[in-house]
């Protein structure tokens, strides 16, 4: 059985994010900035019409600020949404649910202050990155091939 994962890049990290909770890729938007967030918050942006907490995909892996990022991906967890900012979106791919299984957490590299903070926050974002995945170079090689042929 397969899932389908959005696959994006954040810093030297390709991560799977499942594809049920993606709402829709954009490029970026203004960022309103908020005082008393945590530091993997860059703030607010305003999606169609509604403001939206912009969530550095960097700062929260354990990585430094990032660059300007190169997309927005806005998530739905129930009738909330986020917006990940993220380095570049890879595309849709098809992943055997067992080689999901197999693959690292996407928080697993965060911090356990972090993912307390994301969990206060919102415990339904937590939730979604919980069941994300980072893919290494080497799966990520073996998926290009296989969608290739």
């Amino acid at each position: 059985m397969n899932a389908a994962c959005l696959l994006v890049r954040v810093d030297s990290r390709t991560c799977a994010l499942p594809i049920d909770f993606v709402y829709e890729i954009m490029r970026p938007l203004p960022i309103e900035s908020l005082a008393g967030m945590p530091a993997f918050v860059l703030g607010l942006s305003v999606v169609r019409g509604a403001p939206v907490p912009v969530v550095d995909a960097s700062r929260m892996l354990g990585g430094g600020v990032s660059a300007r990022p190169g997309r927005f991906v806005s998530v739905r967890i129930g009738a909330r949404g986020a917006i990940l900012a993220v380095d570049e979106v890879l595309g849709v791919r098809d992943v055997a649910r067992s080689s999901l299984d197999a693959l690292p957490p996407l928080m697993g590299e965060a911090s356990a202050d972090l993912v307390d903070a994301m969990g206060t926050l919102d415990a339904g974002l937590l939730l979604l990155l919980k069941s994300s995945r980072m893919v290494p170079a080497s799966v990520w090689t073996t998926l290009e091939r296989e969608n290739a042929s």
